[in-house]
């Protein structure tokens, strides 16, 4: 993993396909309704996609909880949004057709094609995997979190509380779920879905993560201006502005994140990822202002 690091199962609401050592399972539970949610324990893991989860030897778990027989419904469209379950395929995000007012909707497939994934990972991986992994180059969070996401989060004792996507993912691997918490859905508000957006994305490779992955929105109410980075610093940065700034954007860039908060790994140094981050703010600034094209 990136940087090194690891991640205990219990902060993973789902995961992924081929080296987990199944000798070590002794149990898969697959409750049909919340009541049926087995009691968490150490060496349990959620599964849902498991793109993640059977990517790599868990040698601690000895229990799987599957939530897909939980049977939520993939998204629905309402009077105040967008509402993603957990359990949603990247595949069933990317084919949804939106209302035409929705100006932010170009934003779902420009995120959802930021995979490095075959069909195979696109018809499995979920959007609350993608974000419960919580890695820099994970597109569901940039897609989210620039889009005003909150997260509802089940609690082992019942209960439910939510977060913003924003403030879910602390870095690299690690993110707000404590110990039996299983990310639900995700929320995204319709005044954010109404925004103008501008994404820009790179890679050092075709085919590799993402080195660097920003999008801004323009409010079509206020005006107001927000640049969201993520991919080249370790957790999501969100930049608001009551109207499209000019040189008050890289200054702010600069204080928010110094040469040192660039993320280091095999994707891109800090100092190429602190480049194109602000060229590519620059750019979604033009592009947001209307002083050029798309």
């Amino acid at each position: 993993m990136p940087g090194g690091l690891r991640r205990s199962p219990r902060h993973e609401l789902c995961s992924v396909e081929t080296a987990m050592d199944l000798n070590s399972i002794t149990e898969i539970a697959r409750p049909r309704r919340r009541a049926e949610l087995p009691a968490w324990s150490a060496g349990d893991a959620w599964l849902a996609g498991g793109t993640w989860l059977f990517s790599e030897p868990q040698a601690t778990v000895n229990r799987l909880i599957d939530v897909v027989d939980l049977g939520w419904p993939a998204l629905q469209i309402g009077e105040h949004g967008l509402r993603i379950a957990a359990t949603c395929k990247i595949a069933e995000l990317d084919a949804m057709a939106f209302p035409s007012n929705w100006a932010a909707a170009p934003l779902f497939n420009q995120c959802c094609r930021s995979f490095l994934a075959s069909f195979k990972i696109w018809n499995m991986a979920t959007v609350g995997g993608n974000i419960c992994v919580s890695l820099p180059a994970g597109p569901m969070i940039s897609l989210t979190a620039a889009l005003e996401g909150i997260c509802t989060i089940w609690t082992p004792d019942g209960n439910e509380r939510r977060v913003a996507v924003a403030d879910f993912v602390r870095a690299p691997q690690r993110n707000a779920l404590e110990p039996g918490e299983l990310l639900r859905l995700i929320d995204l508000p319709t005044r954010a879905l109404r925004a103008r957006t501008a994404f820009r994305q790179i890679s050092l490779s075709p085919l590799g993560r993402s080195g660097a992955l920003l999008v801004g929105t323009l409010s079509p109410d206020n005006g107001s201006f927000t640049l969201t980075v993520t991919a080249s610093t370790p957790r999501p940065i969100c930049l608001s502005f009551c109207h499209v700034p000019s040189a008050a954007l890289r200054e702010k860039l600069e204080a928010e994140i110094p040469a040192s908060g660039y993320y280091d790994d095999i994707h891109g140094s800090p100092a190429w990822r602190r480049q194109v981050t602000l060229q590519f703010a620059e750019e979604i600034r033009v592009d947001l202002a209307g002083e050029g094209g798309p």
